[in-house]
């Protein structure tokens, strides 16, 4: 039987492809002012509204993905005795990976057939969106579960991230900076530039002074680090500025030639990390130390 695609919602693909590729979306729970929301990649949830609150401001909170919910989905698949392959966020940044785990041996306690992949992808965002695409797109070139685990372990440690934040004072709310270094880095206009590490964490790589130099530092980070461009599907993600985004594409296609560059927006969860303004640019390249 076909093997089925699973992934949880912080791959911020868009609804569209999702949907096309009959990919099952295992949804994280978002809490800001308060009030619990679904983030079911667009259907219903409003980014928008959620970037304007972030943009005014605004806390939120992300809600790891609990063992039975886990279980209720991988279930559906082992009754059938159709194999899954789930990709989820980092677990660095998230105990899901870990709960999605526990949930297998779980059902192996109570099954002979269970047949379910966990990629931890040590990525988040689009990042691991990015992965969810590429598998997508290798299952219907024909390869097998086998064949797209392997490149997906191979893969997901050269996945380059490269990510910068408009607001440092968002950063000093959710914690990630100290309140000095936050002010200082507003009055300076210090904007932080942030890499996903080979352990899957998001981690401080530089400090660039000024808007249009951090965005020209990612677009040159992902230029000299690229392989085989003409290849590779690059993918922008942006929380509120598509208009960035885009113009960041341009720049790229200017420099190097690439297959396909994508803009989407980021989902709920990492956004409500990085506050409003934030823009990342995800490829391949060397293997990430």
């Amino acid at each position: 039987m076909d093997y089925k695609i699973i992934a949880d919602s912080c791959c911020d693909l868009p609804l569209d492809f999702i949907k096309e590729n009959d990919i099952e979306i295992i949804n994280l729970i978002i809490n800001i002012d308060g009030k619990d929301l679904v983030d079911d990649m667009g259907e219903t949830f409003d980014r928008d509204a959620f970037f304007e609150q972030l943009k005014n401001g605004s806390m939120a909170t992300s809600s790891q993905v609990n063992i039975g919910t886990f279980m209720e989905t991988f279930k559906k698949y082992v009754e059938k005795g159709q194999p899954v392959l789930f990709l989820g966020l980092s677990s660095a940044l998230s105990g899901s990976y870990n709960n999605a785990v526990t949930a297998v041996k779980m059902l192996e306690e109570e099954y002979d057939n269970v047949d379910i992949t966990i990629i931890d992808t040590k990525a988040a965002c689009l990042g691991e969106g990015l992965l969810v695409y590429e598998a997508v797109n290798r299952k219907k070139e024909g390869q097998s579960l086998a064949e797209v685990v392997s490149w997906l372990e191979e893969y997901k440690m050269k996945l380059h991230s490269w990510v910068t934040v408009d607001d440092i004072k968002h950063l000093e709310r959710t914690g990630r900076v100290n309140s000095v270094s936050a002010t200082l880095g507003s009055v300076l206009n210090v904007k932080p530039i942030i890499v996903m590490n080979e352990k899957g964490g998001l981690v401080p790589f530089a400090k660039v002074r000024g808007r249009k130099k951090s965005l020209l530092y990612l677009i040159n980070k992902t230029v000299e680090g690229i392989i085989n461009p003409e290849n590779q599907t690059i993918f922008i993600g942006h929380v509120g500025v598509p208009e960035e985004a885009e113009w960041i594409k341009e720049e790229i296609n200017s420099k190097i030639k690439v297959k396909d560059i994508q803009v989407y927006p980021y989902g709920p969860t990492i956004a409500s990390h990085t506050g409003f303004g934030s823009i990342a640019l995800f490829s391949f390249g060397e293997v990430r130390k």
